[in-house]
């Protein structure tokens, strides 16, 4: 049976070609073969990956299986969110990859601070693919303190666009310390880890709860290879209570069409936080998992009110640095 397919199917293509060459006009150039059809790569809309899963994803892809990912080429990042820890890095980043012209990696790389040695190569190949005029992002919140972070993402592009979410510190060390407890609970009291002596007041700045809050100190380092203007100040106040005007600033500062806008958002009375009406790559409504808004737990008012006087003059010189006045005192 097997070899009277075979023996059909070459009479059938030498007849046919034949009848082709005979009946029209034979085509100025062969037409290409069809590319292979391929799956989506790992990390594309709609599928949140792991690092593993977008280490493995190839660097080319076919024009079929690059239509259906919405992308062609794997870059270097344009832009990158480099912080702050628990200032609303997370979700700035799901707001803007709303945007079409936006693509971004959904886990950390931690690249600049903790995989540099594995090489540029490595750290392309973690990235979307993307077509022309579209921004490749990510996001790695510690890279704001770290010492290296600065000379090793210039040394990469001294063009990369960076973003800072910033919040108010006091808050930000407890949401800080919020997250921990949730991991150890165990750990010692926010007040006894707040000071290296109590009975003293001095401030322990070891800890880095506290430590990161100190913005103004962390961006003197950036500003020895990137010139202010290339660093986008975001509230993480405003992204909570005006997710829109925050999310204008940054579409403009990344030179994208406005096209996130009031429409996009409804505030979740539950969680406290705004929430996206139409997730990327869904048709649901999409809210921060249950690791985002969590319950604070009561800190005693004088420790507050005793940290809130330590950031004040690192809070006044952060504002004259970037001129911007994010009404934390």
């Amino acid at each position: 049976m097997l070899f009277l397919w075979l023996y059909m199917f070459y009479s059938c293509a030498g007849s046919c070609a034949g009848l082709a060459t005979r009946g029209s006009p034979a085509p100025s150039r062969a037409a290409p073969p069809l590319p292979q059809l391929l799956p989506p790569a790992p990390g594309e809309p709609g599928e949140e990956s792991s690092l593993e899963e977008q280490r493995a994803a190839p660097d080319a892809a076919s024009p079929i299986s690059s239509f259906f990912n919405g992308s062609g080429t794997k870059r270097l990042p344009q832009a990158i969110i480099i912080g702050v820890k628990k200032g609303g890095t997370r979700a700035l980043l799901e707001f803007l990859r709303v945007h079409p012209d936006v693509r971004a990696v959904g886990a950390e790389p931690h690249f600049f601070d903790r995989n540099y040695e594995r090489g540029l190569a490595w750290y392309r190949d973690l990235m979307p693919r993307t077509l022309e005029g579209q921004i490749t992002m990510e996001k790695t919140p510690s890279y704001f303190v770290t010492k290296e972070a600065p000379a090793r993402i210039s040394s990469m592009s001294k063009g990369t666009k960076l973003i800072v979410v910033v919040r108010d510190p006091v808050t930000r060390a407890i949401s800080d310390y919020t997250q921990t407890l949730s991991k150890k609970p165990d750990i010692p009291t926010f007040e006894s880890l707040t000071f290296k002596n109590r009975t003293t007041g001095l401030i322990d700045t070891s800890w880095s709860a506290i430590q990161i809050g100190i913005y103004a100190k962390h961006l003197e380092n950036w500003l020895l290879y990137f010139p202010i203007g290339q660093i986008l100040f975001v509230s993480g106040e405003r992204l909570i209570s005006d997710p829109a005007g925050e999310l204008g600033r940054v579409q403009d500062f990344l030179g994208l069409k406005r096209i996130i806008t009031d429409k996009h958002f409804y505030f979740n009375k539950t969680k406290g936080f705004p929430c996206l009406k139409k997730a990327e790559g869904s048709s649901k409504p999409h809210c921060l998992g249950k690791t985002k808004g969590r319950t604070h737990p009561d800190i005693d008012q004088e420790v507050v009110q005793r940290l809130r006087d330590f950031y004040r003059p690192f809070n006044m010189k952060f504002y004259q640095m970037t001129g911007q006045d994010f009404g934390w005192d």
